[in-house]
């Protein structure tokens, strides 16, 4: 069972029998959606070296994945993302056309609660903090304190998809708006060596729209047939159009979410590359997930299995920065953290 890395001493044995201090090293999990799923492959990875985190960070999804890593529950979560398929992803959504977002976010949340609920921050076994903006003012809100549930949900909650989250009176969004990669959390929180799993996608930069999330296998009769049906409505809507080309041939235009989550898309990616321009980490992983869009989270198994190729390829610059904990028998016996 896979492990939440924790260190609880900062010294190993020296060479000359005194002891040197080992620095504090924090893990930073970028936004990305769907495609945060990598993360889990990347975590799993660096557990393999032996990489001992004293620091977990995330923004969005990074907070998902970083809160199930610092609590004991990746593999959990590994089960739940290899489970998904498009389908479920779509039982999972409970639309709503009453509230400030297209989901309102209740099933997700009766989830996270179910495997996470009454853990709190402050008791993980590890200094974790999840990133998200609070609604008018556009603040960069660090949360560290409180039900680890209620980081999450605020965290991801995308402008317009997901409902905001009320969390010590503050209305809180998805955090990729102010900050992506949160390298400068990090450091804060007491990380002497930064390691960042940033998710890049051939798609931004390069003009195209992505199309829709869920494909037309596998759709539910609901959703591929016009009608009333609330997901109906929304998968029109993701597509675009009603499937007329205009005059001279060209596609229809595209619909309001794939515009919208196009334009947050390409939004994260110019914010995170002038963040990590002016606070870069000491080794940054690119987990470079091709054209899996934002909404795909049914391929997981592909996402997970890209996290652990970048960790490999990155191996010799993390091992640079990071040395692996020893766990020879002239060092320490420290426990590996809570179990899962």
């Amino acid at each position: 069972m896979f492990r939440a890395a924790y260190r609880r001493n900062d010294t190993e044995p020296a060479s000359g029998g005194g002891r040197s201090r080992r620095a504090k090293v924090g893990i930073v999990l970028g936004a990305g959606a769907a495609r945060g799923w990598a993360h889990i492959g990347a975590l799993k990875e660096l557990d393999a070296m032996g990489l001992r985190l004293d620091v977990v960070v995330g923004s969005s999804i990074g907070t998902l994945v970083g809160g199930c890593y610092a609590a004991g529950r990746l593999d959990m979560l590994e089960a739940f993302a290899r489970s998904l398929t498009r389908r479920r992803v779509l039982g999972l959504l409970d639309f709503s056309f009453t509230g400030a977002g297209l989901i309102g976010g209740e099933r997700l949340r009766s989830r996270l609660e179910a495997e996470l609920g009454g853990i709190r921050i402050e008791d993980l076994p590890v200094r974790f903090a999840g990133v998200a903006t609070e609604i008018g003012g556009g603040h960069e809100i660090w949360l560290r304190r409180g039900l680890l549930v209620d980081a999450i949900r605020a965290s991801y909650a995308l402008p317009g998809v997901f409902e905001p989250v009320k969390v010590n009176g503050r209305w809180l969004f998805d955090g990729a708006i102010v900050n992506p990669v949160p390298v400068s959390v990090a450091r804060a929180l007491g990380a002497e060596r930064v390691i960042a799993l940033n998710i890049s996608s051939d798609r931004v930069g390069r003009g195209t729209a992505i199309q829709d999330p869920f494909g037309r296998p596998e759709r539910p009769p609901s959703v591929e047939e016009p009608g009333n049906d609330s997901a109906g409505m929304i998968a029109r809507w993701w597509r675009g159009g009603n499937g007329s080309a205009r005059a001279g041939g060209d596609a229809s235009a595209p619909g309001l979410m794939t515009s919208m989550v196009n334009a947050f898309d390409i939004l994260q990616d110019r914010i995170m590359r002038s963040r990590l321009a002016g606070d870069p980490p000491d080794a940054l992983v690119q987990l470079k997930v091709g054209n899996i869009g934002m909404f795909e989270f049914h391929r997981a198994g592909e996402l997970i299995a890209l996290g652990r190729e970048a960790v490999r390829k990155a191996a010799a610059e993390i091992r640079e920065h990071a040395e692996p904990a020893r766990t020879d028998a002239g060092g320490p016996d420290v426990p590996a953290g809570p179990p899962a």
